[in-house]
Formats: structure tokens, C-alpha cells, sequence
């Protein structure tokens, strides 16, 4: 049996790539899983050698201490594979398939997953509805950014690519199928985003370009990504996208000098909790900005996408309400205008193959407009670093070195 090494969070600031156990068909007691998962038989899943498995804003939130995470976490949600043994109970999924893994992990059996609702699977974890792999308050399910990793429910959550070679090809781009890319499509769908679409979306970061990409590939006209980081706007600008600096004032006066009106037709929040204010308050943390700007600046009747994430326990938050989800929000003015609004996390497998479909048929390169950067599983520190520094560059860790 190999050995096994993962990313584990150590502290705000501070992960490690350590040694773990190799996976098995049992989940195990380990820091972060629940008592209730302790013991849990997964004669369904596989276990998989990973070949890509990327750093996600949402890690970046745990790494910086702003959530509950237990130190000792193995880290990553974000998983491409290689399949090299499956549990008695599997039936489809082969040895040797090339696999997407979605983030979220889901059953197949609950009411949610028959309705396409796998970001809150019913069954995976005993604390809430949904789950995904190394986070917070997600049932323990270990994470993804090591050599090797347990998927359960393997011939449900898995997509398999259909050429292994063609695929490794465009392995960079199908690594975003995870995570981002379903993300940030899922938060441009869900704003109604269509054929000739004026679209603003906040937060320049992997996934609030996945959700530019993802308008393009919709039909928008008009793309207006905001962000305060220079380095990011000039990625999103890389690949058709008008940008706006919030920090040099309103998103609403400087869509009306793009667009000639102060309003668009869809919006897209792809910040989420740890958002600063516009303008002078551009420096502070203001975790209610975001939302109230996108009621702002989204027309009468139109519809909001928040893949952005938010969460209930925010220990590094600013104020007492905010430390527990709580945030000054101007829900009258979403009222008023008749908005509709999508929460949650993006259900990954209701577009995953459509969007393989797109990559491997030369529709979208992904990988090209976030930026993405390949780095050794032995420089994820590094990459975390860089990330929280606002580099403009999704960080794919390649643990065994399978991409060329």
C-alpha cells in the first residue's frame, strides 16, 4: 500500500503538507468528523490517485482563520483522478477511469439528489444539509489535496471523462469542472443570464471569472467584472470583459460610463462573506457591500446569483452579528425591485458534463481565462500564500507530477 501526503491546515496562516493514512472504505475518526459519520461503510466509493486538485477561495477562508476549522484539516474539495480501486458495491465506475470529482458529495437516494439538488444532499452529513470534501462543518470527509483520496457513492458523484488521452490533453481545464467552473456557470444561470445580457459580477477572483466565462458562453452582450485588485481586472480584461476598480467609488456610477444607464440586467456576487467596501471604504471589511450593490445595480425584475459564500460562524468578523451570519442587508430595496435571488452551493453535477462537453470540443478555455498555475503538491504553501497576496492565478496542485 502507498503512502499517502495531504495539505492540513495548522492555524490561521499555516498549512503543512503532511503525511496521512492511505484511504480505506471506512470513514475514519479524524479532526473535524462528525461522531456520527465515525465508523461510516463506503463499500460504494473508489478511491482515486489524484492528478489535480486546486486551492479554492473557499480553503483560503479556513486557512485565514475565518471559520470554525479544526487545526488538523486535510484540506481541498477541488479533485480530478485517476481511479485505481473501488469498493465491492460499484458497478460502473472501472480501474483506470479518468474521473471530475464534484465538490459537493451527495448520495443519489435523497428527496434533494432526485431533484438535482446535490449541494444538500440529505445523507452525507449528520450536521446540515450538503457536504464537500476537507471543510468546515461538512461531516469530515477528508480532503482532496493529497496523493490519493476516498470518493463515496462513486458510480453517482463521478464523471467520467470519455478519452483518457484527449482528456490529459486538457487536463488544466477539466480540472475547474470541480468547482469553479459549474460555480461561476451556476451563478451566471441562475442570474438569468442569456443572449444579449448586460451582466455585472463582483469579485475578479477564479470564480467570479469562471462566472465571466460562463456569461460569454451564455450569450451575454456586456460583461462588467468588478474587483479592487488591478492584477485581477487585467486578467478579466484578457478575454473580453469590461472591469470596474471599486475602490475609486460606486459600481453604479461607473457601469452608467460603460453602459450609459446605472443598471444591469443580471448580477452576480462571487465574493461572498469576506467583502470591503467601495471607494474610501475600499480598505474595510464590509460583508454586507456586495449584496447591497448587486440589488443596487440589478434593473427591476431581474435575478441575483450568489455563488459567493457566506457562512453562519465567522469568528474573525467584524462586528458581533456578522460573526454569526448575520449582515445589515437592504432586503426592502431587493423587495421593491421584484429580485430574485439564488444562494447556495452550485449543485456541480447539473452542468458538469455540459461544461466537459464545451471544453473538450474547444468551446471555452477555462484554464486560459483564471489564469491557471500548475504547482508541486510540495509548494501549496506557497500557493496559498500568493492566493491571499490577490494574485490574479487559480493554483492547481499536481501531486505526482501527471501533468505535462
Amino acid at each position: 500500500m502507498p503512502g499517502n501526503r495531504a495539505v492540513i491546515y495548522r492555524g490561521p496562516g499555516h498549512v503543512e503538507v503532511e503525511e496521512i493514512d492511505y484511504p480505506t472504505f471506512e470513514l475514519q475518526d479524524g479532526p473535524g468528523v462528525n461522531p456520527d459519520n465515525v465508523g461510516r461503510q463506503l463499500p460504494h466509493g473508489a478511491v482515486l490517485k489524484v492528478i489535480a486538485t486546486n486551492i479554492c477561495g473557499s480553503d483560503q477562508h479556513m486557512v485565514r482563520g475565518r471559520t470554525t476549522a479544526p487545526e488538523g484539516l486535510a484540506l481541498g474539495h477541488e479533485i480530478t483522478g485517476e481511479v485505481i480501486e473501488t469498493g465491492r458495491d460499484v458497478e460502473f465506475i472501472k480501474t483506470g477511469d479518468l474521473v471530475s470529482v464534484p465538490f459537493n458529495i451527495a448520495c443519489g437516494r435523497c428527496r434533494n439528489c432526485k431533484e438535482r439538488k446535490t449541494g444538500i444532499c440529505l445523507n452525507v452529513n449528520p450536521d446540515r444539509p450538503g457536504s464537500a470534501y476537507g471543510y468546515v462543518d461538512m461531516g469530515g470527509w477528508v480532503g482532496g489535496q493529497a496523493e490519493y483520496v476516498m470518493v463515496p457513492y462513486a458510480d453517482w458523484n463521478l464523471l467520467k471523462f470519455p478519452d483518457r488521452d484527449r482528456a490529459m490533453e486538457k487536463i488544466v481545464d477539466l480540472a475547474m469542472l470541480s468547482d469553479i467552473f459549474p460555480t461561476g456557470f451556476h451563478g451566471a444561470v441562475t442570474a438569468g443570464v442569456g443572449p444579449g445580457s448586460t451582466v455585472y459580477i463582483a469579485g475578479a477572483g477564479p470564480v467570479g471569472l469562471a462566472a465571466a466565462t460562463s456569461s460569454f458562453l451564455l450569450g451575454a452582450a456586456v460583461v462588467i467584472v468588478a474587483d479592487l485588485q488591478e492584477e485581477r481586472l487585467t486578467q478579466a480584461r484578457s478575454f473580453g470583459c469590461e472591469t470596474i476598480d471599486v475602490s475609486r467609488g460606486e459600481p453604479a456610477d461607473q457601469i452608467e460610463q460603460i453602459l450609459g444607464t446605472r443598471e444591469v440586467d443580471c448580477a452576480v456576487d462571487a465574493v461572498g462573506f469576506e467583502a470591503r467596501g467601495h471607494g474610501e471604504q475600499a480598505e474595510t471589511e464590509r460583508p454586507a457591500t456586495v449584496l447591497n450593490t448587486v440589488m443596487d445595480v440589478t434593473r427591476a425584475g431581474g435575478a441575483v446569483g450568489i455563488p459567493g459564500l457566506y457562512v453562519t460562524g465567522d469568528p474573525g468578523a467584524a462586528d458581533d452579528a456578522a460573526k454569526h451570519g448575520s449582515l445589515s442587508l437592504q432586503i426592502g430595496l431587493g423587495w421593491a425591485k421584484s429580485l430574485a435571488f439564488t444562494t447556495g452551493q452550485c449543485p456541480v453535477m447539473k452542468y458538469n458534463r455540459q461544461l466537459m462537453m464545451a471544453i473538450l470540443h474547444d468551446r471555452v478555455n477555462i484554464a486560459r481565462n483564471v489564469n491557471a498555475t500548475v504547482l508541486p503538491l510540495d509548494q501549496a504553501a506557497q500557493g496559498y500564500a500568493e492566493f491571499d497576496r490577490g494574485a490574479a492565478q487559480k493554483y492547481v496542485l499536481d501531486p505526482h507530477g501527471s501533468i505535462a
